[in-house]
């Protein structure tokens, strides 16, 4: 009858709150491991490094079109953003849009900027690739998000 309509302020606030613990957690690893790794437990350290290309150290080189494309898609992401209805939904959006603005913040202000900027890595278990916090929120809220996709779809379908 009535279809939910996805609260915005939920995704701002989620992509937000993911933006600054980013940016809170990259400050402090450029400060804190410049000389040093640290040894949490098992094969998880914390051990700094930048990326000037995306997945996996993949396109080195290539900042100025991987932050254009990186802008592309926070902005069609947003627009996109009352096609999902469900909190679930909304909150995963949130994460992505908050992980891209935070990796797309690094791109545009770290040296050597406006596009060149190299993205902030710190958490290494030593068998993948070294991530961060943004890597991690798009991750999870891509995956969430195709769930949520998913559980919508058959709802429908076992409602039709």
């Amino acid at each position: 009858m009535f279809k939910k309509v996805p609260s915005t302020r939920s995704i701002t606030l989620t992509g937000f709150t993911i933006f600054a613990l980013d940016q809170i957690t990259k400050a402090w690893a450029v400060s804190a491991l410049d000389s040093d790794s640290i040894e949490i437990m098992w094969k998880l350290r914390l051990h700094l490094t930048t990326n000037t290309g995306f997945a996996f150290s993949t396109g080195r080189g290539l900042g100025p079109l991987l932050g254009l494309l990186a802008a592309c898609v926070i902005f069609l992401l947003w627009r996109m953003r009352t096609k999902f209805s469900s909190r679930l939904g909304t909150f995963a959006l949130g994460l992505v849009l908050g992980g891209a603005c935070g990796n797309l913040a690094d791109r545009l202000f770290r040296v050597p900027r406006w596009g060149r900027g190299a993205v902030v890595d710190f958490i290494d278990f030593r068998f993948w690739p070294v991530f961060n916090l943004a890597d991690a929120a798009i991750v999870s809220g891509v995956v969430i998000l195709g769930a949520s996709m998913w559980f919508e779809q058959r709802g429908d379908q076992h409602n039709a």
